[in-house]
């Protein structure tokens, strides 16, 4: 089990496990294994991402080089699994906010990092930067025994998966479900069922998917897309699902999958 922290009773020891960053590449070993702290140059500044299985883990950034094999964060999400996949993502996240989040946006002095947090605060100014999140909604829309899949203009575009975006300042999680499904498919939902949620490092630093489903309210209505985030839209029966659907580790696919168990 992993269980995210900010706080280590210790510094790194050579045996603690240590996940490098590259841009949105991590490193293994060649045994497909993550790297130990004593497999790593010295002088990295690890950070605490939690504990696995009662271990701390760290996280660094580091540069591609000799030491290890280097793969892209969704092919070895999909690869690992839980609980291995969302400590990959959280090391993703942590180190690309620390990246990007370097000198103050108000006063650009350089910012220090806060003990016991991932935060930032200023020593000029006192501006306080705590990691953000950025959450976003998708939904399962049914039509009866029918699924509503889409293709989007951007991404793995060979894909059919849910509708989804962000929210937006001032809007609650069901009503962003609601808006982005009339701009997207037009369509107008019945009520909404919380399903879940999920971290999702393939979208950013700090994303968190918030998943729903829902009836379409009208059970003759067709989507319309907008041309703009999407390139395709339809029905699909729940006995006759696409094979390009999202990868089994995502919460897109989990949605899916429920939808075909409430049809069995």
């Amino acid at each position: 089990m992993f269980v995210p922290g900010a706080v280590a009773d210790a510094p790194p020891a050579p045996d603690d496990f240590c996940l490098v960053v590259d841009g949105r590449r991590l490193m293994r070993m060649p045994d497909g294994g993550f790297p130990r702290v004593r497999d790593l140059p010295e002088g990295l500044d690890h950070v605490v991402l939690g504990t696995l299985d009662g271990v701390t883990v760290w996280a660094a950034a580091g540069e591609r080089g000799d030491v290890g094999q280097w793969r892209s964060w969704p092919a070895l999400a999909g690869d690992l699994g839980e609980p291995l996949a969302s400590l990959a993502g959280r090391a993703l996240q942590v180190i690309t906010w620390r990246r990007t989040h370097q000198y103050c946006g108000a006063c650009t002095t350089k910012l220090d990092d806060v003990p016991g947090e991932h935060a930032r605060r200023c020593p000029a100014c006192e501006l306080y930067v705590p990691m953000q999140l950025s959450p976003a909604v998708l939904v399962a829309i049914r039509r009866g025994d029918e699924l509503l899949l889409v293709r989007h203009s951007y991404g793995p575009t060979e894909l059919w998966a849910l509708v989804a975006g962000f929210l937006e300042a001032g809007e609650s999680l069901e009503q962003a479900v609601h808006r982005e499904v009339r701009e997207e498919v037009g369509l107008e939902l019945g009520e909404l069922t919380y399903f879940g949620s999920q971290p999702w490092a393939m979208s950013g630093p700090g994303v968190v998917l918030a998943g729903f489903t829902a009836e379409c309210a009208d059970p003759h209505a067709e989507p319309v897309i907008d041309g703009r985030e999407l390139t395709q839209a339809r029905w699909f029966p729940l006995d006759a699902l696409p094979a390009e659907l999202p990868p089994a580790y995502s919460i897109s696919r989990w949605l899916i999958d429920a939808a075909l168990k409430q049809r069995a």
